[in-house]
């Protein structure tokens, strides 16, 4: 049995992400992003979860013994990012098994389909620096501009108020949360566990445009 090259040591910031098998979509309706985003908050917890608390729009708004602490997160047609620190031990693998089991499940009974959705373990990368944790927040929440225009890292963005407007307002990403206290994936994020790079929704307005305008 292979074993992961990054291991997870609690209150340590690691970058979580996987895509489909062969790149596939993973999320083909606005109600997979939701499951998947319900699952973000359901599954947290080191208590069994039922997959009927999927269903209830309120369930489980805050949980008892969360495995992990997420910072950022942002769903993509066919990947996900989290930015997340363990709180428990071997939390994040736990959180990301339970999560990618049930979501599985869930897709292929939906869509009549049999075999892996995701393309094998899921990838973590250790966050070493503060200045490589300050930038994945720009990392993570600007990933839905691709949407609009995929080659703009290479090229620039045309426009870079409206790529943030888009960002800002993209609603399976955990963005809307920090610049709207009020966004459901608010119970999702726990900030206070991160470093308070951004204390109001303008200061992650100015970190984004700049990179957005950097990239012009």
């Amino acid at each position: 049995m292979s074993t992961r090259k990054v291991p997870f040591v609690p209150h340590e910031y690691y970058h979580v992400y996987n895509r489909g098998n062969s790149k596939q979509v993973i999320y083909k309706s606005p109600d997979d992003y939701q499951r998947f985003v319900r699952l973000l908050k359901v599954a947290n917890s080191s208590q069994p979860f039922k997959l009927e608390y999927l269903d209830r729009k309120n369930a489980q708004e805050k949980q008892v013994e969360p495995l992990v602490s997420i910072g950022a997160f942002c769903l993509m047609p066919n990947h996900f990012h989290i930015l997340l620190t363990p709180i428990t031990e071997n939390g994040v693998s736990k959180l990301i098994q339970k999560i990618s089991t049930s979501y599985s499940m869930y897709f292929n009974k939906k869509y009549e389909r049999t075999g892996s959705l995701f393309e094998g373990k899921f990838k973590a990368q250790f966050v070493d620096s503060d200045r490589y944790l300050k930038y994945l927040y720009s990392y993570i929440h600007l990933n839905p501009v691709k949407l609009m225009q995929p080659d703009w890292r290479e090229k620039g963005i045309a426009n870079p108020d409206v790529a943030y407007q888009y960002a800002s307002t993209y609603q399976y990403s955990s963005l809307p949360a920090y610049v709207s206290k009020v966004h459901a994936s608010r119970n999702i994020i726990s900030p206070e566990h991160f470093p308070d790079y951004f204390k109001t929704s303008a200061d992650h307005q100015s970190e984004l445009l700049e990179w957005l305008k950097f990239l012009e």
